[in-house]
């Protein structure tokens, strides 16, 4: 029986691959912080990716580790421990891989670890890094990343990375609940953004799709070793035309006044610079500078090389995708 590692598995994405890795009958380490309860083929077990010695104990006798655990934080305060989870827990697991004989790592990047503040369209993996990133996150999961591809082959582990966008679906616990919140107590009124700036989506069970087709190809000789790849749903569209298609099928009204950017960013800019001052995190519910930029730029991605070299295809359109949301939601 294939012995499987997966890290951040009580998230959203975590639990739909321990899911499914059980579902085929591997054995699936279900390795977080918080950890859920036993299941056919899943054995929970509670690590911090800041504790090496856990993490040794954890792969020990893994086929292979899914990295998908990470701190997601658009907000500056508090980057430090930003940094110490995603690249100092990944230079931990790294490590572990290494030290126990774990032959292959895939890695759950981002693709914002090319974002650079500007308009990217039908983006590849030939864009660099930036030069300076807008926040925490897309720093750290860049230099993660950047370490796990350099990492291939040492100690004899392979390595590649996958890079998601706006990832959605049934069990979501971050992105939609977070609108529909807002909507939900007539607090969404306003949007930023244009419906010219178009986005790419990710639907949770193709990023799945993805991350097993890259642990496939992940061998020696094989064209997964050291590489990243784009994986979305590969239909672009604006971030709020997605959200009022998810507001349409619950119910709720979409937001109708539009606010300027200048304005939107100035008042973030001020928010974040005030709570940095009195020591109070910022709200990543609320619209960080970082967030904002993304709203009113282009940012989709062609996944090209991931159908190429992993045969990769999104399996479940947007329409189909947002569908089981909203019957997900409802219910």
């Amino acid at each position: 029986m294939t012995r499987a590692v997966v890290t951040g598995s009580s998230g959203f994405v975590g639990k739909h691959l321990t899911s499914r890795l059980a579902s085929q009958g591997q054995a699936v380490v279900a390795l977080d912080v918080v950890t859920g309860a036993p299941a056919e083929n899943v054995i929970p077990t509670r690590a911090d990716l800041r504790d090496k010695a856990a993490l040794d104990s954890a792969v020990e006798g893994a086929d292979v580790v899914y990295h998908v655990a990470s701190r997601v934080q658009t907000r500056h305060t508090g980057a430090d421990e930003v940094f110490a989870i995603n690249v100092g827990g990944t230079r931990n697991l790294l490590a572990a891989c290494r030290d126990k004989g774990v032959k292959k790592l895939v890695y759950v990047s981002s693709a914002s670890v090319v974002y650079d503040g500007k308009d990217v369209e039908n983006g590849d993996e030939r864009l660099p890094y930036p030069s300076s990133f807008h926040a925490p996150y897309a720093k750290t999961k860049a230099q993660a990343e950047e370490e796990v591809l350099a990492a291939n082959g040492k100690g004899g582990v392979l390595t590649c990375a996958i890079r998601p966008h706006v990832i959605f679906g049934p069990g979501d616990t971050r992105f939609l609940p977070a609108i529909l919140g807002r909507a939900k107590s007539g607090k969404l009124k306003a949007y930023v953004g244009s419906a010219e700036k178009l986005s790419d989506f990710t639907y949770v069970d193709n990023l799945v799709d993805g991350l097993l087709l890259a642990a496939d190809k992940l061998v020696e000789g094989g064209p997964a070793a050291g590489q990243a790849y784009f994986v979305t749903n590969g239909e672009p569209m604006a971030f709020w035309e997605f959200v009022g298609r998810v507001l349409d099928g619950i119910g709720h009204p979409r937001p109708k006044v539009q606010v300027p950017y200048p304005i939107a960013y100035g008042a973030a800019a001020v928010r974040e610079w005030l709570d940095a001052v009195r020591g109070i995190p910022t709200s990543e519910e609320s619209l960080t500078r970082f967030a904002i930029r993304y709203l009113t730029t282009h940012h989709y991605f062609s996944h090209a090389k991931a159908t190429r070299e992993l045969g990769y295809r999104a399996n479940v359109d947007l329409r189909e995708g947002i569908a089981r949301t909203i019957a997900a939601l409802r219910a």
